[in-house]
């Protein structure tokens, strides 16, 4: 993983002292809340129902064993003993005190980490598939590429105050697990006929109020010409995005406005100035920055185990993936516990992960858009200790992919942005569908919920998506039904009229069980409904509303 050089740590040092500064003054009364809001924004401090929120930034989901610690460390010395990992690959923490605020950046800062660029109008944490580096249908390492955005996106003069933020997610696999076409840019990595890597580039995807799939504008972008592109790319938004209405601010209303392909012609216009200046990659910076992002080398070829233990077969079978090297797995660490809450995870879960990454993991760490972790290089010899760490510390649910492993953003609980509760529907769903032994008979099931239209919690790419609204005064939820995050990226459809919250979980329960009774043969849930339509699962979903 990238390590900080001299000017990263003086850049992020300089960053603190100044809002440690502009803390001081809000504290004292010099800066009203209102000066004070777009400062802590540009720090990844939000002000929520209850408290301030920090939102600490995870690049491309990627950390280690000392880091997950410090993370740990500020749970428990600064907060309420946890924190929540979010579908931007990042982590927030839901309670600290505003006066601490400066001290936990510089506790974060010790170990290479910081909350710049977590909020406000500008390019956000960039993301990338959370296998990167491991899978067995990996092309090509996504993260140097996604280091490389963003240390060119860190204080861009020009792109720091866009019309709206910007995200941008890279993928190197055959599998997209990095959901580039419901990204403002999304870098897929190809190969041409020539034998030679570069990248599709997706524009115009999103989600939110008007859900929208990423356009390809360039089927081949040559990878020396990465920023040079982007460049061009946010300048056409920068110069025609609608500051004037909140809701048509992002890229997305652009394209569709100017069509992808004149915005894309806009782009080549732009490009055509600029591609062969600065912006150009050097070869040696390429090799430079991949050059911190290596795989390990095959030590033992030893195979999977096979078990006579149950829970450590099941475990296996559900929460285990293929590795590109020889006699390595990568493993899903869920933090969604039946009932839980989606997401959260510890202090000593912390430690324990960190524990487990250090002695067994290479020392490395994912955080995925599931909200979930993964151990990404585990040798097939140590599996079996790695389970048992992880039963120890409570985090061994065997569900990774299962309609159990629900996606869910904070909602009513904490968000001042929501309508609705998101963490109480989560949990009684997940009780619910364990109660009836459905989650495990239903197989690969997506389900994802949000308690307001932005859409943090992905409901509109999830099988079964499910939206919280607020009809005077009441909190009913909507179903939809059909979304998908990957290559066949779908943005779900409302089935019908919203259900009472109490009603969600039997429902949910009713339409799995629909599936059940009408798929063919080990056919999974997203093409029984692509084959049979969501008609076929309606009155299910509606049986006793």
């Amino acid at each position: 993983m990238y390590k900080y050089d001299s000017y990263d740590h003086a850049m992020v040092a300089d960053r603190i002292a100044e809002f440690r500064d502009q803390v001081t003054r809000r504290l004292d009364g010099r800066l009203t809340e209102d000066q004070f809001k777009p400062l802590r924004l540009m720090n990844g401090v939000y002000l929520q129902l209850h408290a301030y929120m920090l939102r600490v930034a995870i690049p491309y989901g990627t950390f280690n064993s000392t880091q997950m610690r410090t993370l740990a460390g500020i749970a428990r010395d600064y907060d309420r003993g946890y924190g929540h990992f979010t579908t931007r690959q990042n982590l927030q923490y839901n309670w600290p005190a505003l006066v601490d605020i400066p001290d936990i950046l510089d506790r974060l800062a010790a170990v290479e980490m910081h909350a710049i660029q977590t909020s406000g109008n500008c390019i956000r944490n960039v993301t990338a598939d959370p296998f990167a580096g491991a899978a067995a249908d990996e092309l090509e390492d996504g993260r140097p590429w996604a280091e490389i955005v963003r240390q060119w996106s860190s204080f861009h003069p020009e792109f720091t105050f866009l019309p709206r933020k910007f995200k941008i997610a890279v993928n190197g696999a055959k599998a997209d697990r990095a959901g580039i076409r419901v990204h403002d840019i999304g870098l897929q990595i190809v190969r041409n006929e020539a034998g030679k890597t570069g990248f599709e580039v997706w524009v115009g995807g999103g989600q939110g109020r008007t859900p929208r799939l990423g356009q390809l504008i360039n089927p081949f972008l040559a990878p020396e010409d990465l920023l040079s592109y982007l460049t061009a790319c946010l300048r056409v938004y920068n110069q025609h995005g609608r500051r004037d209405n909140l809701y048509k601010a992002r890229i997305k209303i652009l394209v569709e406005a100017l069509g992808a392909e004149e915005y894309g012609r806009q782009v080549e216009d732009e490009w055509a100035v600029i591609r062969d200046g600065e912006l150009k990659l050097p070869a040696e910076e390429i090799a430079r920055i991949r050059a911190f992002f290596g795989k390990p080398k095959q030590a033992d070829p030893a195979p999977v185990p096979v078990t006579e233990n149950r829970a450590f077969a099941r475990w296996l079978d559900r929460n285990r993936r293929d590795h590109a090297v020889n006699g390595l797995s990568s493993l899903v660490i869920s933090l969604k516990p039946i009932g839980g809450t989606p997401g959260d995870i510890t202090d000593a879960q912390m430690d324990a992960v960190a524990d487990l990454a250090e002695r067994y993991g290479f020392d490395e760490i994912r955080a995925t858009p599931d909200q979930n972790l993964i151990l990404p290089h585990v040798r097939n010899d140590d599996l079996e200790a790695v389970w048992n760490g992880l039963v120890e510390a409570g985090l061994a649910v065997a569900n990774a992919g299962l309609a159990t492993d629900i996606v869910a953003c904070p909602g009513l609980d904490y968000c001042n942005l929501a309508n609705a509760r998101s963490i109480p529907i989560a949990q009684a769903i997940s009780s619910l569908l364990e109660e009836k032994g459905l989650s495990e008979k239903a197989g690969d099931v997506t389900i994802k919920i949000d308690g307001c239209i932005n859409a943090c919690g992905h409901h509109h790419v999830a099988h079964i998506g499910v939206l919280g609204v607020d009809k005077r005064g009441e909190e009913f939820y909507q179903i939809t039904l059909g979304g998908a995050f990957g290559a066949d990226a779908a943005i779900g459809s409302i089935i019908g009229k919203g259900l009472a919250g109490e009603d969600v979980p039997a429902a949910i329960a009713r339409l799995l069980e629909t599936y059940l009774d009408i798929r063919a043969s080990d056919e999974r849930f997203i093409d029984t409904l692509r084959r049979v339509g969501s008609d076929a699962f309606k009155e299910a979903i509606y049986a006793d509303a």
